[in-house]
């Protein structure tokens, strides 16, 4: 089963979601990674920290979640890294479309939470950027 590096970055604790990285382990293998519209006021912090990194035209989470489950569809069976719970939270959340609903993927999906991960991330707080060093610490470490 396939490894994917999770990152996500959203507005302070609780805040909104942003941004989402998925990147696989296989170096071969198509990046996911959206920007969403924000819509609430952003926190100084990420103002000042996570904004500046932000470069894509951003999108509805509806969107959103369609290309996550599209993106999900041709992966398959996977297990995502993350090494912070609130990642994992996120990601999970946009499964959920409603009221007992979820988008509707064909795989089974792990999910593994790595508190050990040390990483050297290029652009600090991108979640491109952040997920990428993940799976750098994967391969250096040989996990």
């Amino acid at each position: 089963m396939q490894r994917l590096f999770l990152d996500t970055e959203f507005n302070g604790f609780g805040g909104q979601l942003l941004s989402v990285a998925l990147v696989p382990e296989d170096d071969t293998k198509r990046t996911f990674y959206q920007e969403l519209k924000v819509t609430e006021d952003l926190h100084p912090w990420v103002k000042e920290n996570v904004m500046p990194h932000m470069r894509m035209a951003p999108c509805s989470y509806e969107f959103y979640q369609n290309q996550l489950a599209n993106y999900l569809w041709k992966i398959g069976d996977c297990i995502l890294v993350a090494d912070w719970p609130d990642d994992i939270r996120y990601f999970c959340e946009a499964l959920i479309t409603g009221p007992g609903n979820r988008i509707n993927v064909p795989n089974n999906i792990g999910l593994h939470l790595d508190f050990s991960i040390e990483y050297d991330s290029k652009v600090p707080h991108n979640a491109l950027h952040d997920a990428l060093a993940i799976r750098e610490h994967y391969i250096k470490t040989g996990k």
